[in-house]
Order: C-alpha cells, then sequence, then structure tokens
C-alpha cells in the first residue's frame, strides 16, 4: 500500500505481536503496528548483510509525509554505509557521563573472586567522584583527556599523595569498564584510557609507607591509659564500646574494618577464636583470641548481633578516632587504628624478649596478612584457614602489654614516706 493518513486508517490490529506494513514508493519505507494499537513508522535496509530497522517515530506525532520524508534521508545514508544503530549507541557511549559510568560500574563490577565490590571500596569510589572529580560529573567520559588527567593528579598531589593516586586508580578502572563497550561491529567507542599517561610519563607519584606505631619504651604508658579508660564506671555505652574496640585492635593486630564490623556469630569464646570471612586479601580464616582478648569479647555480650554496635542500634560502630585522641591528650601518643595493627606486629617481631619473639612467618599468619604466592614454604601454611594454633603466640604478645602495664603503673607509684 501507499502510506497515507487514508490508508493507515483501514489497517486492522493484529492479534498479537505486531504487524509491519511497508509502502509501495519507498523501499524501505513502513509501518508498524501492534496489538495494542500503538503505530509507528520505520526505515529498514541491509549494511554490510545485516539488516537495520530505525524507529522514525509515532503516527499521529509525525503525519505520513513528514515521517516519508526522514526515511529518504535515513534510508539514504544507510545506502552510503551509514549504521543508524551503531551511529546511535556511539553517540549514546560519547555522552555518558562520568557519574553515570561510575554507577554503572559500582552496579555491575565484579572482584577477581566473583564477589561484587566492598561496601568500603564502593564508598571511596563515591569520595572521590564527589570530591576530586566534583567538577567532571557531568562531563562525558570520552571527553577526559590525558591533559585534563595529568594537570588533576598534580593538582591532587598538592593535597595528599596517596589520595591522589587512590583517585586516579579508580578512575582508571571506572574508565577501562567503559572502553568495554563497543559499537555495532565491535569497534571500540573510547579508543584509550587517558589515566595511562600517567604510567606513560613516569608522573606516579610513590607514597612512603607508613610506619608509625606505639614505640616501646610508651607502651606500658599507652596501654595502662586504654585499661584505665576501660575500667571508668562513669564512661557510657558508646565510649564503652570505643574503647574495648581500641583494646581489641591492640590485642589482635586485627584491622579497623574487620574488627568494627564483628558480629557474634563470628565468635567462638569457647574455644576462644573469632572468624573473618571475605578479608583484605581474600581469604576466610580462623584467628585465635589471646586471654585478655576473649575477656574483654565476654564482657561486651549484649543483644545486638554485632559485637560493636552503632549508637543508633543499627549496624556497626564507624571507628573510635575521638577516642584514640583522648589517649593522646593523657600520653603524648598518637596513632590511628592501623597503628595499632603495626604495634602488634612490632611487638611480636621486635618488642619481646630474644626468646619469646615470634617467627616472622607466623606474626603473618596471624595477623592474616597476604603471603606472596611465589614463597612455597608460606603459602603452604597459608593454605590452612584454621590458624587457633597460633593462641600461644597471641597471649605472649598480650602478656608482654600487661607486663609493660605494670612496670610502668608501679613506677609511678611513690610511698608517702619517699614522697616526704
Amino acid at each position: 500500500m501507499k502510506l497515507n493518513a487514508t490508508e493507515i486508517k483501514k489497517i486492522t490490529l493484529p492479534e498479537k505481536g505486531y504487524l509491519l506494513h511497508w509502502d509501495d514508493d519507498l523501499k524501505g519505507f513502513g509501518l508498524r503496528v501492534t496489538a495494542a494499537g500503538a503505530k509507528s513508522y520505520i526505515a529498514q535496509a541491509k549494511i554490510s548483510g545485516k539488516a537495520r530497522r530505525v524507529t522514525i517515530g509515532k503516527h499521529g506525532v509525525l503525519t505520513a509525509d513528514q515521517a516519508r520524508k526522514k526515511a529518504r534521508t535515513i534510508l539514504g545514508d544507510m545506502a552510503g554505509g551509514v549504521d543508524p544503530v551503531a551511529e546511535k549507541r556511539h553517540q549514546i557511549a560519547l555522552s555518558t557521563s562520568l557519574e553515570a559510568v561510575t554507577e554503572e560500574y559500582l552496579d555491575k563490577h565484579q572482584r577477581k573472586d566473583g564477589k561484587p565490590l566492598k561496601p568500603r571500596t564502593k564508598s571511596d569510589i563515591r569520595y572521590h567522584l564527589k570530591s576530586s572529580f566534583a567538577d567532571w560529573r557531568k562531563r562525558p567520559v570520552a571527553k577526559i583527556s590525558r591533559d585534563m588527567i595529568e594537570r588533576r593528579y598534580l593538582a591532587l598531589c598538592e593535597k595528599s599523595v596517596a589520595q591522589a593516586n587512590q583517585a586516579m586508580r579508580n578512575l582508571r578502572a571506572i574508565i577501562t569498564f567503559a572502553a568495554a563497550n563497543r559499537t555495532a561491529d565491535g569497534e571500540k567507542i573510547i579508543t584509550e584510557n587517558p589515566v595511562l599517561v600517567l604510567s606513560e610519563k613516569s608522573m606516579w607519584r610513590e607514597v612512603p609507607a607508613r610506619k608509625t606505631k606505639v614505640d616501646k619504651d610508651k607502651l606500658g604508658c599507652w596501654w595502662s591509659a586504654v585499661q584505665t579508660m576501660r575500667a571508668d564506671p562513669a564512661l557510657h555505652v558508646v565510649g564503652k564500646t570505643a574503647i574495648d574496640l581500641v583494646a581489641l585492635l591492640a590485642l589482635t593486630g586485627l584491622r579497623l574494618g574487620e574488627a568494627r564490623s564483628l558480629r557474634w556469630s563470628q565468635v567462638n569464646l569457647e574455644a576462644s577464636s573469632l572468624a573473618l570471612t571475605d578479608t583484605k586479601n581474600g581469604t576466610d580464616v580462623t584467628l585465635p583470641l589471646s586471654d585478655p582478648a576473649r575477656e574483654i569479647l565476654e564482657q561486651r555480650q549484649g543483644k545486638s548481633e554485632w559485637v560493636f554496635p552503632a549508637r543508633s542500634g543499627k549496624g556497626c560502630i564507624k571507628g573510635s578516632r575521638e577516642t584514640l585522641a583522648m589517649i593522646a591528650e593523657k600520653t603524648g601518643v598518637e596513632v590511628s587504628h592501623h597503628d595499632l595493627r603495626r604495634t602488634f606486629i612490632q611487638t611480636g617481631l621486635y618488642y619481646l624478649p630474644k626468646k619469646e619473639r615470634i617467627e616472622f612467618y607466623r606474626v603473618k599468619l596471624l595477623t592474616n596478612h597476604k603471603i606472596p604466592k611465589n614463597d612455597v614454604t608460606l603459602s603452604s601454611y597459608a593454605d590452612d584457614p584454621d590458624r587457633s594454633f597460633l593462641k600461644d603466640e597471641a597471649d605472649r604478645i598480650a602478656k608482654y602489654f600487661e607486663d609493660q602495664r605494670r612496670v610502668f603503673e608501679s613506677d609511678n607509684v611513690v610511698s608517702m614516706e619517699r614522697r616526704a
């Protein structure tokens, strides 16, 4: 038929699905009619042997003559080898913003073990989107250039090299994810990841490894302050939760995320152990609890599923920076949560008397450090997820903490006679 208003009115609806009605005058121009009554003009032709169909617009919004004019242009382009489907996909990709790609990446990207990204990783990525790349959020990813990357990286480094590196590593992963999109012919839409310029020009700046810890000569003072605060009867519930978290971190060498998110289902007080799942290095392990560490947890048993519940009662505590700051005021020892992990390791390797010091690989196992794959000996030990055989080592470190505390407190006791 010749597609016009009169002929289109005569068309009956299909019982189900849709039917195509082609125009006699213009080959490839047609009308798609569905069982629901929807009528849309289309243009169809073959490109490199593949059929391509394009929806021009709805009947009623466009007249048949208007649609026919558009169809001639589209069919002419297709005759010249232009693939409108690929072109549309290409334009969409070119206009997709950094924010949109980031959200898709957070939703779909998986780690090497097939699991979704960790909440902390997602939080870090969103943080940098809103801070490091705040003015790029609505910018199409395809329009982020190498020059822009260079300038932004140097600007971020002025504030923090570590944060600049993290921001750019995240951005590199997101753009690599976006670059996986292809045209209908399999051609790349994003041909190069602009963040690679930092490697090609050797611009990455090295972040010096942090070595902060509680020094050996300050350990007794610091641990005494921790235990004194824990024993304070005036301490409110939130404060008690925070100081207990600090104490457990010091006695176990756990990472903050591992400790603060502990659930009671992970704790076995009878066996003096706790189970860690989905850890930073991707392993599930059972670690021993020293006697003092177990006592802290025994005293914390309550109705919450969390060992360290948040103030609101929903979820777990975020951290205890304010508590660490209070201890720093009393002792002069300023440390972070992760510094306590370094202190635990340092104690096992160097602070203990020589005869009691713990072998390097055992300290690594005790703190669930990543074991190099090329180290066959250590890897064989790391294959066993049950590390409870290291309880004696955990007790040795905890005992040293207590010994140093007693020495410090005894030195601070002055008799009335001596004082006079």
